[in-house]
């Protein structure tokens, strides 16, 4: 079995000899300029992970991984134009190097490259991968109106928000280990177990980056701590405030909701500090750890292996020891 890391880089080497025709330039540079800012490559790696679980040809999993790598920086691409982000991994973004209408342009020949990608995988898995990447593709969309959607409102629910991390993160990390374990030449029986195993394994995931942006250590962590507390983005630890806190305590915490001007300092430790007095950390790391033995219990019912459900389940591990 091939390690992780392995499988990053022979991704590497496969999106930089992607080659785009080089006009009308306008259209093709941004594509390539965003898939070289690079990242962890790590959905595209664990679908060929799970490929060679399975003993599969690696090789013939190559074009959906990079499918869902471009079909991945697509969504980047288009999330940046609405969120008006200024950059990306550390770098201008592709709508504000160019410009709004050249990058929705620009991220819809992606998604068209994505498709192109997948439509490589051998025939007679065609129908069911085009599926299931629809599916994911979908899936995401969703996930992305919901957020914007909670931006407006003062009620979403701690079921609404898991649905909604769900579709907008979890269901691509299940989607690549799903194709990779077809290709690789399993059942669907254990292909939707790895579906299961994805899906909750990134609902975890989530559920410890909201943990860890107020209660992690900046420099481990390697994100600014309080960030979602400053820009009142609706997690778990806040969904879940609102719901427990008193009567003075929601007080305290809808009138820094509602201000618009405060010391950044000031309003992450009065926020923290009405977290802690709900004990929202405890309920948050519970709801974690739900979705984490969701995805091992999937992991239990694969037909591997031992050594290969240990080397997934090392995997995971891996994946949920963040600095706190």
């Amino acid at each position: 079995m091939r390690d992780i890391q392995e499988l990053q880089i022979l991704i590497q080497k496969a999106v930089e000899k992607i080659n785009f025709p080089p006009y009308p330039a306008k259209l093709y540079e941004p594509i390539s300029y965003i898939l070289d800012l690079g990242g962890k490559r790590m959905r595209p790696a664990l679908l060929l992970m799970t490929c060679d679980l399975f003993d599969g040809d690696i090789e013939k999993a190559m074009p959906p991984a990079l499918a869902i790598e471009v079909f991945h920086n697509f969504t980047l691409m288009h999330d940046d134009i609405m969120d008006k982000a200024p950059l990306r991994r550390g770098k201008t973004t592709v709508h504000e190097r160019w410009n709004a209408n050249t990058a929705i342009l620009s991220g819809d020949v992606m998604l068209i490259e994505g498709y192109k990608l997948i439509m490589q995988v051998e025939d007679h898995l065609l129908r069911t991968i085009l599926n299931i990447f629809n599916d994911t593709a979908v899936g995401v969309c969703e996930g992305q109106q919901l957020d914007m959607e909670f931006e407006q409102r003062d009620d979403v629910n701690i079921s609404e928000y898991i649905e909604m991390i769900r579709l907008k993160t979890a269901v691509v990390l299940g989607g690549a280990l799903k194709i990779g374990a077809l290709v690789g030449g399993a059942d669907m029986k254990d292909a939707n177990l790895l579906l299961e195993f994805g899906e909750n394994l990134g609902l975890a995931f989530q559920l410890q980056d909201d943990i860890l942006d107020v209660y992690g250590d900046p420099e481990k962590f390697g994100k600014q701590v309080g960030g979602d507390i400053l820009s009142n983005k609706k997690t778990y630890l806040l969904i879940k405030a609102l719901e427990l806190a008193d009567a003075k305590n929601k007080t305290e915490l809808d009138n820094w909701l509602a201000a618009s001007q405060y010391d950044a300092t000031e309003k992450v430790k009065a926020v923290t500090s009405i977290y802690n007095a709900v004990n929202v950390r405890q309920h948050a790391e519970t709801e974690m750890h739900k979705y984490a033995d969701k995805a091992f219990a999937a992991l239990d019912e694969l037909a591997l292996a031992p050594e290969k459900k240990e080397y997934l389940r090392s995997f995971a591990d891996s994946l949920m020891v963040r600095e706190n």
